[in-house]
């Protein structure tokens, strides 16, 4: 069973500690931080997944180069600038970043990965990170202000942990994440970190990693951009004890549910703080040929500008549920679909059956609108999530860089 850590972030875990400083990278506010440290003790295993954006920082390159050798002691992540598109100086500002934190926390420059989020275009302040980077504070407590750190947009910081029995013992998981804006991800999120004090392998860790991702993170949209930095960690140290979590065994299974929920929750945490964003959007597609195919459709209607904008204005316009739903591709058989919306029941066998549309209007005016549709071809369900498209959202986008 999977308890919450009330409470939790990404220093719950055991041997963990983070911490967050404010460097001058962002404009100074009520307790802004920009700058933040996450450190295992000892050395853990690494597992990543990155941005498939052509455009990419020199960050990720870093980052990918790094968490290749399958070990790491921690990430260094700063907010307010997104270090890409700045030319030679990216890496190298990178690789100076990660050696003043590894400087500062004890540990070899390479064992470090490096996360950026923010304007793109935009050199690393190399002066400001040198001059405040030794200000950062590590401690077990510190999980909460390293959530703080890497937010740009964000309103609130994300975070999560959970207790699960793994093998005859407890571990933990903790998460933190950012990300409000510029979100459509493939293959990872805005920022994401997750650690654990489970003991496993590089490769079960990717695999986990991998199959948890595509469940959660690949299945939300703010607006339907992807990032240049984009970044999933996760940190496995062992520190909880006990032997290394054997692939195909139950203690996987348990491990990976686990960390499935974690990702999960972290994702859902950011179409809550979508920008401008005033509902959330939940599709559900069952009854698929597949899950590949649910997968699509679902995330074919969470992401559609058109929904979007029916749902801010609660217009039970399901006729753009049943455009999206035909342009993913899947396999479907118009005649067998059936359409719920906040479980009304609005569309039979591919047409409109009658319902009191003032009804459906008072559903929609909650926070968190779901839409189900049936597919009625096979026996495979996925869930995706979005937000509401605001006027909000194009105000403030329209002047961010101003």
């Amino acid at each position: 069973m999977i308890e919450l850590v009330q409470g939790g972030g990404v220093t719950s875990p055991k041997g963990f500690v983070a911490g967050g400083t404010f460097a001058g990278l962002k404009t100074k506010e009520d307790d802004t931080l920009d700058l933040g440290i996450l450190i295992s003790e000892t050395p853990a295993n690494v597992a990543a997944t990155f941005t498939t954006n052509k455009v990419v920082s020199p960050s990720v390159t870093l980052s990918r180069q790094r968490a290749s050798k399958g070990t790491a002691r921690g990430v260094v992540a700063n907010s307010g600038c997104a270090n890409c598109c700045v030319g030679g100086p990216g890496l190298s500002d990178a690789k100076e970043m990660a050696s003043l934190a590894a400087n500062h926390a004890g540990c070899a420059d390479d064992d470090l990965l490096v996360c950026s989020t923010g304007m793109i275009g935009v050199e690393l302040p190399m002066g400001l990170i040198r001059q405040n980077i030794g200000n950062i504070k590590l401690s077990a407590d510190g999980g909460h202000e390293f959530a703080r750190a890497i937010m740009t947009t964000d309103t609130r910081p994300k975070e999560v942990a959970v207790a699960v029995d793994v093998g005859g013992r407890k571990i933990r998981l903790g998460g933190a994440v950012k990300g409000v804006g510029m979100i459509h991800p493939n293959m990872a999120t805005m920022l994401a970190f997750v650690t654990t004090d489970a003991s496993a392998e590089h490769a079960l860790l990717q695999s986990a990693l991998s199959e948890a991702v595509n469940a959660s993170f690949n299945m939300i949209d703010v607006d339907g951009d992807q990032s240049t930095n984009d970044t999933v960690l996760l940190l496995a140290n062992g520190a909880a004890g006990g032997p290394p979590i054997e692939a195909g065994s139950a203690a996987a299974d348990a491990f990976g549910e686990a960390l499935t929920y974690v990702c999960t929750e972290l994702a859902k945490a950011i179409v809550r703080d979508g920008e401008g964003a005033q509902r959330v959007i939940e599709v559900v597609v069952d009854g698929a040929a597949s899950v590949a195919d649910a997968r699509t459709a679902a995330r074919e209607i969470a992401s559609s500008l058109l929904v979007k904008a029916m749902v801010h204005g609660r217009d039970p316009n399901w006729g753009r549920i049943m455009m999206a739903l035909g342009k993913s591709g899947i396999r479907l058989q118009e005649s067998q679909i059936d359409i719920f919306i906040n479980g009304i029941h609005i569309v039979h066998e591919g047409a409109a059956i009658p319902f009191l549309k003032e009804a459906v209007i008072s559903a929609m005016t909650v926070p968190e609108v779901k839409f189900r549709v049936s597919l009625n071809l096979g026996g495979d369900a996925a869930t995706a999530w979005g937000c509401d498209l605001t006027e909000e959202y194009v105000t403030f986008n329209s002047a961010y860089s101003t």
